[in-house]
């Protein structure tokens, strides 16, 4: 039995690290969604002018004009050789004023069918295989986006902001509620394009409370295990991330090259400008389009320090590649990306656009 146990308590551990550890809490929430953001190393902050804003900078929703409609956005990836399943699904509509707009994004990244053993042992101490049932690990957030443009002297500032709220599940064993707010800004002037975005700017919480049943406690006692008593409330720092684009027209062929910097303020980590309590993580994108209709991409980003077998140290990346392809309304968007590990598992992400425009009277 302490075997099964050390199996189910190394899962949930896996699976929800943020329990344990508040420095990389919530951190489903740095993966990136869209295949499009994925190709270009995560570094949309300054140019994200679609459904996907109301993630990257909720203030790009506000390049969408009201004769756009609505559109729809959604993405499906699978992580660790299919173990870990990326969802996204978001839709942006133009309120009554035509240039505010509104979004809404639907996150959930899970592990499921995860055996539970617990159970495992009859009343008896006979093994009863049909006992065993599975549970999920997943985590879910939902995102309230609003954008408007603000009057300047020149060129175009555009303001945004979510309303986030984050339900993690660890089976029927522990779960949690957060809240959290976000701050977006973009700035457009001549080719240049500029961003910012305030993650967690209010530090976003999450409230955990574990719940073992009656039998489950008596097994973890009869095998010489503590109960967990985690009833805590879970802390997300801010997080700064700021971008520069720059738009090259060569006659029906445009070139978009972007850096971002993450800044993170919940202590040293292993990024490439490394700091106590601020860490800079830089990202690079570049993004090749032709007529508006087909776009190749490429990007860098997770640079870190690594010591390899002989305690040398080296700089690791996390390269990607994508493409995209406009059909009429339809966007499809694809990547190929390094998950950044050790391994070198590499990952394809695919993501749909879709523009619902009005009719024309």
């Amino acid at each position: 039995m302490r075997v099964l146990y050390l199996a189910i308590t190394l899962t949930l551990f896996l699976a929800s690290p943020a329990l344990f550890a508040q420095k990389y809490s919530n951190e489903f929430l740095s993966i990136g969604i869209s295949a499009r953001a994925q190709a270009l190393g995560n570094a949309v902050v300054a140019t994200v002018d679609d459904v996907t804003a109301g993630y990257w900078n909720p203030a790009g929703l506000g390049n969408q004009t009201a004769a756009q409609g609505f559109q729809v956005g959604a993405m499906h990836a699978e992580w660790f050789a299919g173990i870990g399943k990326f969802d996204y699904l978001g839709v942006t509509l133009p309120l009554a004023n035509a240039d505010r707009r509104l979004g809404l994004s639907l996150i959930r990244f899970g592990i499921d069918g995860i055996p539970n053993t617990l159970s495992l042992y009859d009343d008896e101490g006979t093994v009863n295989y049909d006992n065993i049932v599975e549970f999920s690990a997943a985590d879910y957030a939902f995102l309230l986006s609003y954008a408007q443009p603000l009057k300047v002297n020149k060129g175009k500032l555009l303001l945004g902001g979510n309303v986030k709220v984050v339900h993690r599940v660890i089976g029927s064993f522990a779960n949690s509620w957060g809240f959290g707010l976000d701050l977006g800004a973009q700035y457009q002037t001549g080719n240049w394009r500029f961003g910012a975005m305030a993650r967690d700017l209010s530090t976003t919480f999450n409230a955990w409370k574990v719940t073992f049943t009656e039998a489950e406690k008596d097994v973890l006692l009869a095998t010489g295990n503590e109960l967990p008593d985690i009833n805590s409330v879970e802390i997300t720092k801010p997080q700064l991330q700021l971008g520069a684009a720059y738009r090259f027209q060569l006659n029906q062929i445009s070139l978009t090259p972007e850096l971002d910097l993450n800044l993170s303020t919940d202590g040293k980590r292993n990024t490439l400008i490394s700091g106590d309590p601020v860490s800079i993580d830089p990202a690079l994108g570049l993004e090749a389009g032709y007529k508006d209709f087909v776009y190749l991409r490429a990007g860098l980003n997770q640079f870190q320090k690594e010591l390899d077998f002989d305690q040398e140290e080296s700089l690791t990346m996390r390269p990607s590649l994508g493409i995209g392809l406009r059909i009429a309304s339809l966007m499809i968007d694809y990547a190929y990306t390094d998950l950044g590990d050790s391994q070198n598992r590499y990952s394809h992400v695919i993501s749909l656009k879709l523009d619902v425009r009005p009719r024309r009277e």
